[in-house]
């Protein structure tokens, strides 16, 4: 876990019985269980709380794929970019559209004949978006 091997371990306890000092030490070792006890409750407890909350699916999560460690960004943007989209998303879900149906509608029914001062085909032109600006 702290990538510790035996040669550092020893060192650090010579340090911790230097400086704590030999009277202050059992103490100390027993707050240090009490606290490695209450940490693994702690993470027992949690497990079990997610466990109940997500019922079945708690079992289906792959929860190596979340480990922080395997994170790579130039994975996740390589793979982004090399992603074959068959629709390009618009920004708004599809709202863009929504005008022009209107437009249709009205042109179909008569009601943009143009009398208002503005044809259906002005009604119908959207402005300039471009789906690669952020």
């Amino acid at each position: 876990m702290f990538d510790i091997n035996p040669g550092e371990l020893v060192v650090l306890l010579v340090v911790a019985i230097v400086v704590i000092g030999p009277e202050r030490l059992p103490k100390y070792a027993a707050e240090l269980g009490r606290l490695v006890r209450e940490v693994r409750s702690f993470a027992r407890n949690a497990r079990e709380q997610v466990r109940s909350e997500m019922g079945d699916e708690f079992d289906d999560v792959d929860w190596q794929a979340l480990d922080p460690r395997r994170y790579d960004p130039r994975r996740i943007v390589r793979e982004a970019l090399l992603e074959d989209d068959d629709e390009p998303a618009t920004r708004d879900g599809g709202a863009r559209t929504k005008p022009v149906e209107r437009a249709d509608r009205a042109a179909a029914d008569g009601d943009g004949d143009g009398a208002s001062g503005s044809t259906a085909a002005d009604q119908t032109s959207a402005s300039p978006y471009d789906d690669d600006a952020t």
